[in-house]
């Protein structure tokens, strides 16, 4: 997992976004770029960027007839974990508790979400118990 000096800009962000979406295998500069969402960014910056990923550790890259394919090299549910795990060191001291009473106390969780992380938080216990 790349450590904490590699952390994603924002352009890097959308980059490995369009890179854990795709399913049909490794793609070039160009798919990338063609797949970025709600901005035109030019060429050689995608190329640049995914060349910086691949520094990082967050993209791997092969050559394929004279160019480069991209692919993730930290699976999406990695990433957000280990995310979610700085945030909450970041902003609440370590604490997830604190992070979930956020979410309720700025209405960041529907009445749905509540419920459905009561229900899990009791399965929970019951698994505990038996």
């Amino acid at each position: 997992m790349p450590g904490k000096s590699k952390e994603l800009t924002p352009l890097e962000l959308e980059l490995m976004k369009v890179l854990w979406l795709e399913r049909i295998g490794p793609l070039s500069v160009q798919e990338v770029r063609q797949r970025i969402v709600g901005r035109s960014v030019a060429y050689t910056t995608v190329q640049t960027m995914l060349n910086i990923l691949v520094r990082k550790g967050w993209a791997k890259r092969t050559l394929v007839e004279r160019s480069y394919r991209y692919r993730p090299a930290v699976s999406r549910e990695k990433a957000a974990g280990s995310a979610l795990k700085n945030l909450v060191q970041k902003m609440f001291g370590g604490s997830a508790e604190a992070l979930v009473l956020n979410l309720i106390d700025t209405r960041q969780m529907t009445p749905e979400t509540l419920q459905r992380l009561h229900e899990l938080v009791q399965a929970e216990e019951e698994r505990d118990d038996h």
